[in-house]
């Protein structure tokens, strides 16, 4: 278990002039060691009630376990009811002690509904399995002990930090203008912001997170006229819309290709009929090997690293699109929801450097940006275009959003004293 305290003993930190001394961020490296036991607790406590997205009694339940760490340390704590979205709600806390506004971002649901047989939290050693348990309650958990450091510390009353923890980010609600309305005005007014998903490993190595790529989807519908086989490729018949739709996604495959741009393909079906189910999830289709399909339909996503790649990619797929195969049709429909890229920007790397001043002090190592094209959306993503951000500070661990899900728990102590460390600096910095 590598503990942080005896690197900070005796430390002069190196780091410019700020408002949190020296002193109180060797308390705070100490409180957070004292805490691990009560902080694995909580943890365990938090991953054994269910909050699979659709379950909005367990989402609303954990929000509440939450309320009731965060009150004590004197933040002023709301829900926000999005029943018109389908969804439970959010939480969002404010402690406005004068400082530098910090937003910290996370969630409360996991993947896992009411059916899933992963359910409990299990223990083994300094690992640990359960639902949600780095995705993302162990970041919530994070927040919370960094917090409490602080707190004990001193460096939290004058600490200006809002919290939105949402209720629905495996699964958001519709429309999304309305279920992310409430952080993207935080992000708005926010001086920094900080995003508690899991932090990146690779090799053993540790990256901190300056850009996510987006997350969007699309439909694409083909038809052809339908007819006896004998007449395919023909004047009368021509192609179908089997042929259209794979011509169309080959050359997507072959012509789209560039850094940081994915375009999969999920569920596809064609034939005479075909047709998809008002969800979007499911297609069915039949047909005769004898027969001209007459529809063919696919959904897929979209992921971009900026805005200006998202917009370009759009216009060269419809432009495939248009370019029919005879006596085919097409038409590509992109959804109007979707979670915006949280693209690189020098202030993103500026609050990487100041996580690396915090690890030197540490005397961890520094972190190298991660590669934002192995790292999937996520709520910073709505505050970014508005606001320096750096994600990825949550737990370290591995298997997300599957059966056997876990986390190193020695990964709360350092990740709760980087976060402590960097949010009082960042508050109450000069």
């Amino acid at each position: 278990m590598r503990l942080i305290l005896p690197a900070l003993i005796g430390l002069v930190l190196a780091a410019p002039a700020m408002a949190q001394t020296p002193e109180a961020e060797r308390t705070i490296m100490a409180e957070v060691v004292a805490g691990h036991g009560r902080h694995i607790d909580l943890l365990e406590r938090l991953v054994n009630v269910n909050s699979g997205t659709l379950n909005l009694a367990g989402v609303t339940t954990v929000g509440e376990m939450v309320r009731a760490e965060l009150e004590p340390l004197g933040f002023d704590v709301r829900w926000v009811d999005m029943s018109e979205t389908g969804r439970a709600g959010h939480l969002i806390a404010t402690h406005d002690g004068g400082g530098r506004n910090v937003l910290l971002i996370g969630h409360l649901d996991t993947v896992f509904e009411v059916d899933s047989p992963f359910q409990t939290f299990v223990r083994d050693g300094s690992q640990a399995t359960g639902p949600g348990i780095g995705d993302d309650k162990g970041g919530v958990v994070v927040i919370i002990a960094a917090l409490r450091a602080m707190q004990a510390a001193g460096t939290l009353e004058g600490s200006n930090i809002t919290i939105v923890l949402t209720g629905d980010e495996e699964r958001p609600g519709a429309p999304l203008a309305i279920a992310r309305r409430d952080l993207i005005e935080a992000g708005r007014v926010a001086d920094f912001a900080l995003e508690f998903e899991g932090l990146a490993i690779e090799d053993g190595e540790e990256f901190g997170t300056i850009a996510r790529r987006s997350s969007s989807s699309w439909t694409l519908t083909t038809g052809g006229r339908t007819g006896h086989s004998s007449g395919v490729f023909g004047d009368n018949l021509g192609y179908g819309a089997i042929y259209e739709m794979a011509r169309i996604l080959d050359t997507f495959r072959r012509e789209l290709p560039e850094p940081n741009l994915t375009y999969n393909v999920g569920v596809i079906a064609g034939g005479t009929p075909a047709e998809i189910d008002a969800d979007g999830f499911r297609v069915e289709a039949s047909g005769k090997t004898n027969i001209v399909a007459e529809t063919a339909i696919a959904r897929g996503d979209l992921r971009t690293l900026t805005p200006e790649q998202d917009a370009r990619v759009r216009e060269r797929m419809a432009g495939i699109v248009e370019d029919h195969l005879p006596k085919t049709t097409a038409e590509l429909e992109f959804a109007p929801d979707g979670y915006p890229p949280m693209a690189p920007t020098p202030g993103n790397t500026a609050l990487l450097e100041r996580l690396n001043a915090v690890n030197r002090d540490l005397g961890l190592p520094e972190m190298a940006p991660y590669d934002p094209a192995k790292r999937g959306a996520a709520d910073s993503g709505f505050v970014a275009a508005d606001v320096d951000t750096l994600g990825g500070l949550g737990t370290a661990g591995s298997g997300a959003h599957a059966v056997g899900e876990s986390i190193d728990l020695d990964s709360l102590v350092r990740q709760s004293q980087r976060a402590a460390v960097l949010i009082g600096r960042l508050s109450l910095g000069e």
